[in-house]
């Protein structure tokens, strides 16, 4: 399997792809001036405390408090909570773990009263980012994450991943981590840590050591609630949990955000630097890639997948339903069981396929196409549990019910991302009602002279429906798109873009910023 990552920067949004074997399996999108939650570190400060809930809720500067429970304390939280006094009353000298005396568990059964006071300053990390009208959800395990490993504090114990299969091997990280790793912290070596030499264990670790003393170090510092320690960029964070040998290129629309994935390649496997390149197209990266017209054709409430059968796709606030239907598919000379069996094999792959790419989390209920044979059943939990294998995220597959429907949950750290696919027409919003089509590059020529001539903007990018566009660039020597270069510069440059509508246009500054040259008329009128 191929895999490759487009990162696509704008101004106002990264959006990261992720294809194997050029088909998108996941998507996120980040605002620039939103910052990753899931991971941070802060100086939070408890606001209320919820005894009904066994919970407090915890001000880390949102606008809506955080919810913290008693279970996601964690068992040393009496030793943090000493250790964060500690740094906060004494500003000059920085205590060490290693030295921090371990103090008994708390309860497992505990009060959250028992242990929190309204007021009190501690120490918690982001464990799931606002969902619908949920605040986040903070955990006080604290942990640091890097490729191979991730440090926990106030910890002594080293975890190695079951999904490493070799017992020699796990016993062989557990007793190298041992013996590198410093008293009072605990370490979960990952699965990508499989075979790796000492000397690259040990660096990481060297590395997220030295954050957690800059984060202790800025906690002293610190006046209040307090982002301590962020986690890193979204796309640096995505490479870090998926790299490996499988990844081929790693393309990217941004110098600044090239150089910051390639210098963090350079760090964790120098060898494979050059997989990270810059795309410099004028094509949009996404179109270029095939990703656009893959977008518009997996989300949205219907989705098909395989000769006419289709997936039906509901959200509600509980959980996410999923109904198979086979649509007008059909096999000559097999049988209902036979042709029930073939759609949901290939709903199943299609499922696991959206669950990732929608990053859809909590309950999800599956109504496959019903069949009788309990060997064609469980080939289909099978199937569903091995396609599901490749899934980051946490989840538990139960087998069909005798109502046909499969059960499942995965873990839900984010919002569900949604994309509307439906497009509005631009020029009648709906009325059914517009101006002559075939004036419509007599309007755009205007809004360009407005552009060049009214607001002095001599270098733009206009961006257009293909179709459009190919109006536009036909005719070799006499296409409107030359014309305009002609009468309004060099700096006017049109290209196609699959994100728009039929009709609908975009201008964009040469830093890449939208124009909105309605607001911008409304000025000048």
């Amino acid at each position: 399997m191929n895999s490759e990552l487009v990162v696509d920067v704008q101004a106002s949004e990264i959006s990261i792809a992720l294809l194997e074997d050029k088909r998108l399996v996941e998507l996120n999108h980040e605002g620039r001036e939103e910052q990753f939650a899931v991971g941070n570190l802060y100086l939070g400060r408890v606001k209320k405390l919820m005894p009904g809930l066994n919970a407090a809720f915890v001000d880390v500067g949102y606008e809506k408090d955080a919810f913290l429970h008693y279970l996601d304390l964690g068992s040393n939280f009496s030793t943090l909570n000493q250790f964060t006094t500690q740094v906060l009353s004494d500003r000059k000298k920085v205590p060490l773990v290693q030295k921090t005396k371990l103090l008994p568990e708390i309860e497992k059964n505990g009060s959250i009263n028992e242990v929190l006071k309204p007021g009190q300053d501690i120490l918690v990390q982001i464990a799931k980012e606002p969902i619908s009208t949920k605040g986040p959800r903070l955990t006080a395990e604290i942990s640091i994450a890097g490729r191979f490993l991730v440090l926990i504090p106030f910890a002594d114990k080293v975890s190695v991943s079951q999904k490493i299969k070799t017992e020699e091997e796990r016993v062989r990280l557990r007793q190298l981590i041992q013996s590198i790793k410093p008293k009072g912290f605990g370490v979960i070596v990952r699965t990508v840590a499989e075979e790796k030499k000492v000397a690259e264990l040990d660096n990481e670790l060297k590395i997220l050591l030295k954050r957690w003393e800059d984060a202790v170090a800025k906690t002293q510092q610190s006046k209040g609630v307090t982002l301590i320690l962020e986690e890193l960029g979204r796309t640096v964070g995505i490479i870090r949990d998926l790299f490996n040998t499988n990844f081929k290129h790693i393309h990217i629309n941004d110098v600044g955000v090239f150089n910051e994935v390639r210098d963090y390649i350079e760090l964790i496997a120098p060898e494979r630097k050059d997989i990270v390149k810059l795309y410099k197209d004028e094509t949009p990266i996404f179109d270029s890639f095939g990703i656009t017209k893959q977008i518009k054709s997996a989300f949205g409430k219907t989705v098909s997948f395989k000769s006419g059968a289709y997936l039906i796709i509901e959200h509600t606030e509980a959980l996410h339903v999923i109904d198979v239907n086979s649509g007008n598919r059909s096999k000559a000379g097999n049988g209902q069981e036979e042709n029930a069996l073939d759609v949901n094999l290939a709903a199943a792959d299609e499922i696991a396929r959206q669950l990732r790419l929608r990053d859809m989390g909590g309950i999800i209920v599956v109504d496959f196409i019903d069949m009788h044979e309990s060997e064609n059943r469980q080939k289909l939990y099978e199937r569903m549990r091995e396609v599901m294998s490749n899934d980051r995220a946490k989840h538990n597959i139960l087998p069909l019910s005798k109502f046909g429907l499969m059960q499942m949950t995965r873990q839900r750290v984010r919002p569900v991302t949604h994309i509307d696919i439906e497009e509005t027409c631009p020029t009648c919003f709906g009325t059914g009602r517009t101006k002559p089509s075939i004036l419509f590059t007599d309007q755009l020529e205007n809004k360009i002279d407005f552009l060049v001539n009214k607001l002095d903007v001599k270098e733009f990018t206009l961006h257009l429906h293909p179709y459009v566009d190919a109006y536009v660039s036909k005719g070799l020597f006499s296409s409107t798109k030359k014309q305009w270069r002609q009468k309004f510069g060099k700096g006017c440059k049109v290209i196609s873009s699959q994100k728009l509508g039929f009709l609908q246009y975009k201008f964009y500054d040469k830093k890449g910023t939208e124009i909105n040259l309605q607001e911008e008329i409304e000025k000048f009128s």
